[in-house]
């Protein structure tokens, strides 16, 4: 069994059902709240949305907006002056430049106020199903730490390793079994090593076992 068949066979029993936990019923409900995930917990996103999309039932409701409202209802995500000034202005942009439809293209994408390449990319594989595989901090450090890529790449080097390594056609399960597995089990700080049944291919855990030695 090859290295990255060995990762996958344990995802698939660990984490057989990962998915997006960020909460949505709209197109740009996702956009909005993907854009609001950056350093910040899909947890805490979940709770600033509900009450979000509830003050503005509607894209033309949040276009026509204040930041500053908007700030105060995000305020606990962080980087909140910055994402609701970003909110307001893609909202707008949308309407205006998309009939009030969220682009799949990515570069489309990627011209809205606050979007970066791995927001683009969550949008087009969770709401347009395209295979992607979208590289957050969980994404990056465990790709690192089990030698899928090396420590000082970056993150689009990361991601042309993933998209290299790993089978087009699982490419989407794939990006939300290694969010799972890094938020989960191999966490940035004190990752379950003893539950791991992937720690003879951590570059960490062998750091730590020769310093415990």
């Amino acid at each position: 069994m090859t290295k990255i068949e060995k990762i996958f066979d344990f995802l698939d029993q660990k984490f057989p059902n990962a998915h997006c936990e960020l909460n949505y019923s709209k197109d740009y409900e996702l956009l909005i709240a993907v854009v609001l995930s950056a350093q910040a917990t899909d947890k805490s996103v979940n709770l600033v949305t509900k009450k979000l999309f509830e003050t503005y039932p509607t894209l033309l409701s949040l276009a026509s907006s204040h930041p500053e409202d908007i700030e105060k209802i995000i305020h606990s995500v962080g980087l909140s002056k910055t994402k609701s000034k970003n909110v307001v202005s893609l909202s707008k942009e949308l309407i205006d430049r998309f009939d009030g439809k969220v682009p799949s293209s990515r570069l489309d994408l990627m011209s809205l106020p606050g979007v970066g390449r791995k927001t683009a990319n969550v949008v087009r594989i969770e709401y347009f199903k395209i295979p992607e595989i979208p590289v957050d901090t969980h994404v990056e450090r465990v790709s690192k730490r089990l030698g899928l890529a090396k420590e000082g790449d970056d993150v689009l080097e990361v991601e042309n390793k993933l998209r290299r390594k790993i089978p087009k056609e699982r490419l989407i399960k794939a990006h939300h079994q290694l969010i799972f597995f890094g938020r989960y089990l191999c966490k940035s700080q004190n990752p379950l090593c003893k539950e791991c049944p992937l720690k003879d291919l951590c570059k960490v855990y062998k750091k730590l076992a020769l310093k415990s030695k």
